[in-house]
């Protein structure tokens, strides 16, 4: 065995196998997860939900700031515990928000099984690294996120069904799992296209007997795992059972959008880059196998998958993500299969582009924290008034680490099929990692509630009783719920009309308005750097 310095001058081995691939997808899994409040958005909203599963130790059902939460409950699940299990060692909802990471982790792993099954073991490594390239994923992979799990669903399916007919009964207990994953973790909707996909399996298998038996069993397995939780909540709670169930419905009683479908298909090109041209590339060389389950299994689900979006979802980033497994594995064989000259053109494109954007972050990091240069620093003051940089020595010790690693990539990697894909995908990696601990405290100083909700308590007194709210998000109340353990009700419910306390939220007079003569204002303020959006305190 090599010692270290050895390894250092040989550099990474391609394709990446074994501790080494593991490393490169945890280190991906992992950027990004920690050093941050839950920001404005959808990250806010599901930790506050899972903080209050784990607060009132209420398992049956999510909730949200005291309300009910008509989602299904996986998601919160997993992040409660994730929470319970790490808390003690994190903040808490970094230790909430690595359930996310398990669901990522999740999604890779049936990728790689089934790109193993349908392109062989040297194309395993790349279908997981193909989805972790994917632009779109970025973010939201490391955001507290329930559409991961359908996500690692998806991923499953198609690495259960890629193998159907060969192993009935394994393949048949992870197709189970991929189904009642998803209808626990995103709804009814997300699952109907593993549902949808199963013929086309069933067909395309070499033995079809078999693959009968495949998803005999998982059918079986997923309606064990699922049926106990709604039967729990309709026997306890009903109306959440019915409020949960109405919910589910909605989006399948709308009409099919066209328009939807192009808005889907449009965003595709940028939230599924690199991944979605080298799809093509891969039909294209495979143009006359296109009838071959490596070819039509995946296509067939991407475009059931499609269908189903412009069906029961607005087009959004969110509902997308479920794209990214079929086209990271019909991408595949494109990315191997490159030319030299595209293939070195996209490798320098990913070195030069990476390394440009590295040393912007940097240098961002020094306005922030040393003041130079000075005039960039001037304007990251006037975009975040009140910020104060300093040095942070552990992210700094990750950040010289995470551009080391890159520039021992680039310097070491071998000529293979696999370089240009290890450039892309581990230099947006350490992009994304460099930008969340450098100038990380920057970003959450603007994105986070935490200054204003530990404000809008210091402005309550003790013994506050009850607080009414007009015009708050869900973003807005799950932040008050998880900073200050505050938890309005609405102005014109019973309970809210009892309160002596109001909190409105507006960029406008009429927004901002107390309701009536006999309310006095006590407070007002905003998040640093957010001028339209104003919060006021009223007391009666």
């Amino acid at each position: 065995m090599p010692d270290f310095s050895t390894l250092l001058r040989r550099g990474i081995h391609l394709p990446p196998s074994g501790g080494m691939l593991a490393f490169m997808l945890a280190f991906y899994i992992l950027a990004g997860l920690f050093g941050r409040d839950p920001w404005k958005g959808e990250d806010a909203i599901h930790i506050a939900s899972a903080w209050q599963m784990l607060q009132h130790n209420d398992w049956l059902a999510p909730e949200l700031a005291g309300r009910a939460f008509h989602e299904p409950p996986l998601y919160y699940w997993s992040a409660a515990l994730t929470g319970k299990i790490f808390g003690w060692l994190l903040p808490l909802h970094e230790a909430i928000r690595l359930a996310s990471g398990l669901w990522v982790a999740l999604a890779m792993m049936g990728l790689y099984y089934a790109s193993r099954e349908l392109y062989g073991e040297d194309s395993a490594a790349a279908s997981p690294m193909l989805l972790a390239g994917c632009a779109g994923l970025l973010f939201h992979a490391h955001d507290a996120q329930p559409m991961l799990v359908a996500m690692a669903a998806y991923s499953g399916t198609l690495g259960s069904l890629a193998a159907i007919g060969r192993k009935p009964r394994l393949t048949g207990i992870y197709y189970g799992l991929s189904l009642a994953g998803c209808l626990l973790g995103a709804g009814i909707a997300p699952t109907l296209p593993l549902l949808a996909i199963a013929p086309l399996a069933w067909w395309l298998s070499p033995d079809r007997a078999k693959a009968a038996h495949t998803l005999l069993i998982g059918l079986a397995i997923a309606a064990l795992l699922i049926l106990p939780w709604p039967a729990l909540l309709l026997m306890f709670q009903p109306a959440r059972f019915h409020g949960w169930l109405a919910t589910e419905l909605t989006p399948l009683n709308t009409p099919f959008s066209f328009t939807g479908l192009g808005k889907f298909i449009a965003m595709l090109p940028w939230f599924a880059f690199p991944a979605l041209p080298l799809a093509l590339w891969g039909l294209y060389l495979k143009r006359r196998e296109l009838a071959a389950p490596a070819q039509a299994l995946p296509a067939a689900f991407l475009l059931i998958t499609l269908l189903l979006l412009a069906w029961a979802y607005q087009p959004r980033e969110i509902p997308s993500l479920l794209l990214l497994p079929a086209v990271a594995l019909l991408a595949t064989p494109g990315v191997l299969s490159l030319r030299r000259g595209p293939a070195n053109a996209f490798d320098w494109f990913a070195m030069m582009s990476f390394t440009l954007f590295a040393l912007i972050v940097w240098l961002g990091w020094s306005a922030m924290a040393l003041g130079w240069p000075e005039k960039l620093a001037n304007r990251a003051l006037i975009l975040r008034p009140g910020f104060v940089g300093e040095i942070h020595w552990l992210a700094l010790l990750v950040g010289i680490l995470a551009s080391a690693w890159w520039i021992w990539l680039i310097l070491t990697a071998p000529r293979s099929p696999y370089r240009s894909l290890t450039h892309w995908t581990m230099g947006f990696t350490t992009l994304w990692l460099l930008a969340t601990t450098l100038v990380m405290p920057w970003f959450d100083y603007g994105k986070s509630y935490r200054p204003v909700a530990q404000a809008i308590a210091q402005a309550l007194p003790d013994n506050h009783g009850c607080v009414a709210e007009r015009g708050l998000s869900d973003t807005q109340r799950a932040s008050l719920a998880y900073f200050v353990d505050i938890a309005p009700a609405a102005e014109n419910s019973t309970a809210g009309r009892r309160c002596d306390w109001l909190l409105v939220v507006g960029d406008t007079r009429r927004e901002l308005a107390a309701p009536g003569s006999d309310w006095q204002k006590v407070w007002e303020g905003n998040r640093p750097g957010d001028r339209k959006e104003k919060f006021r305190l009223f007391q009666r």
